[in-house]
C-alpha cells in the first residue's frame, strides 16, 4: 500500500511554467512591478515634490493685507465710540445717584421738621403769654407738656436720651466731669449726678452724658 501511494504522488503533474511573451521573456507575476508602473510612480513623486517646493504657496495674498489695513481703523473707531458711550452712561449714573441722595436727605430732614411743628406752635403760644395774667403753675405745666411732645416727636424719629443716673460709668457714652466719694464699695464707678443728658440718634452718639462718678476710697 505504501508503494502504491508513493507511485500515485509521483505521477501527479507538475505546475505549468510561465509562458514566454514576445522575445521569449517570462510573463510577470502578480507582485512584480512593471517598468511602466515604476515610471508612473516616479513621475507622480516628481510632480508632488515640485508642488511642495513651489515658493509662496503659504504666503497671504496682497489683497488680504490690504483688507486688514482697512479693517483696523474701523475697529479702532468702533472701540472708541463704545468707550465714549460707556463714559457718558457712567457720568449720567453718577449725577443721578448724587441727585437722588441729595433728594433723600432733603426729604428726611423735611419729615423730621414736620414732626416738630406742633411742639413749635405750642412753644410759640407760651412765649406770648402775659405772665401778669397767667398762673405760674399753669405756665410750668404747659412748658412741661411742650417738652414731652417735642421728645415724643424726636424719639419717633430715632432719638434716644442718655440719662445714666445710678448706672455704671461707661466711657463710651458718658463723660466724667468730676468725682465724689462713694459710700460703699458697691457704688464704686457709678454715676452719682447727671449734669447734662446725652443723646444718641439711630445708634450714633450725638453727645455723651456729662456726669459725676462715685469713687470708693477705703
Amino acid at each position: 500500500m505504501r508503494d502504491h501511494s508513493r507511485r500515485t504522488r509521483s505521477a501527479e503533474p507538475a505546475p505549468p511554467a510561465p509562458e514566454a511573451q514576445g522575445d521569449g521573456e517570462p510573463a510577470p507575476t502578480e507582485n512584480q512591478d512593471t517598468p511602466a508602473s515604476l515610471a508612473d510612480g516616479a513621475a507622480a513623486g516628481d510632480a508632488g515634490a515640485g508642488q511642495a517646493s513651489q515658493p509662496g504657496a503659504d504666503e497671504p495674498a496682497p489683497g488680504d493685507e490690504q483688507g486688514d489695513a482697512i479693517a483696523a481703523p474701523q475697529e479702532l473707531a468702533e472701540q472708541r465710540d463704545r468707550y465714549l458711550r460707556l463714559a457718558a452712561e457712567y457720568d449720567n449714573y453718577r449725577k443721578r445717584t448724587a441727585r437722588e441722595r441729595a433728594e433723600g436727605t432733603s426729604r428726611a430732614q423735611a419729615e423730621l421738621v414736620s414732626r416738630l411743628l406742633d411742639a413749635l406752635d405750642d412753644l410759640s403760644r407760651f412765649a406770648h403769654i402775659d405772665p401778669a395774667t397767667t398762673d405760674p403753675q399753669t405756665l410750668h405745666k404747659g412748658i412741661d407738656l411742650v417738652e414731652q411732645k417735642l421728645l415724643k416727636a424726636l424719639t419717633s424719629a430715632g432719638l434716644e436720651v442718655i440719662n445714666p443716673l445710678d448706672q455704671t460709668f461707661d466711657p463710651t457714652l458718658h463723660e466724667a466731669i468730676t468725682t465724689e466719694p462713694a459710700l460703699s464699695p458697691e457704688d464704686d464707678h457709678t454715676v452719682g449726678k447727671v449734669f447734662q443728658k446725652g443723646y444718641r440718634f439711630n445708634g450714633q452718639l450725638l453727645r455723651p452724658a456729662r456726669v459725676v462718678v462715685k469713687q470708693w476710697n477705703p
